[in-house]
């Protein structure tokens, strides 16, 4: 039986680079966003290039009822899960005042809330099997001062760190993937049009190689994955330098 990959916020970005990377090594696929017409695209795209069977599971996960139907499957002994991507997820002005408050709280729920509930879902069924890796997208945010974004992923790792080492020796791995900056259309979704993110060329990176490198660090059993040796260095200098400094930096951009 091939092994079967859960992708939320499969339609494009980094969602969909998980897809077809996985595809590419024979994983079964079901993938979760709200544009169906999106996702049977590429799921048509990816049966048709690595045979792979391709599940399309068109839901918005702020929709109780329908983040219950994915809980479901992802419960379902008799459909195992091998992997969950926890990817789906969207940006917001940094400026806090000025931001709706609700967009704030669905927000939090979308990248926080939803993530957890998944991961209990998940959890039941691959530790019964004794074997299963949850990946949880993160960010470089999480690691800086960084507005309700960078609290949410930071949310993420601390979490996924906790839980790897809780679950990791029963079979079960968990894994904060944190990218920096990279060439997806989250940005565009976040309203901020191309070229105007405020950040230098040498800062971005792109997305087979973000989802390249943390395959490989989620096959280690990795508790967090910080792909590309400059965010690596980023991050660990950011630990020695003043809160006030970071958060002036962490400022550009989206």
């Amino acid at each position: 039986m091939a092994k079967t990959a859960v992708i939320t916020g499969a339609s494009s970005g980094l969602g969909a680079e998980y897809a077809r990377q996985l595809a590419a090594r024979g994983a079964d696929l079901v993938l979760v966003a709200r544009d169906r017409e999106a996702l049977e695209r590429l799921a048509g795209e990816l049966t048709a290039r690595h045979r792979v069977d391709a599940e399309v599971m068109d839901l918005d996960l702020l929709v109780p009822r329908q983040l219950r139907r994915l809980e479901r499957r992802l419960a379902d002994a008799g459909r195992p899960v091998e992997m969950l991507v926890n990817n789906a997820g969207f940006g917001l002005p940094l400026a806090f005042e000025r931001n709706d408050v609700d967009d704030e709280v669905r927000h939090l729920e979308l990248h926080v809330e939803v993530p957890m509930r998944l991961t209990h879902a998940a959890l039941g069924p691959m530790l019964a099997r004794g074997r299963g890796r949850i990946v949880n997208i993160a960010s470089v945010a999480g690691f800086t001062p960084r507005s309700t974004y960078g609290a949410c992923k930071g949310w993420l790792i601390s979490f996924s760190r906790w839980a790897n080492g809780a679950y990791a020796p029963r079979g079960v791995t968990v894994t904060a993937v944190c990218p920096g900056f990279t060439h997806t259309n989250f940005h565009e979704r976040a309203g901020l049009p191309p070229g105007q993110e405020g950040i230098p060329g040498w800062m971005w990176l792109d997305a087979p190689t973000v989802v390249s490198e943390s395959l490989r660090d989620i096959a280690r059993g990795r508790a967090v994955s910080i792909p590309s040796a400059k965010y690596k260095a980023l991050v660990t200098l950011a630990r020695f330098v003043p809160s006030s400094v970071v958060a002036r930096a962490a400022a550009r951009g989206r």
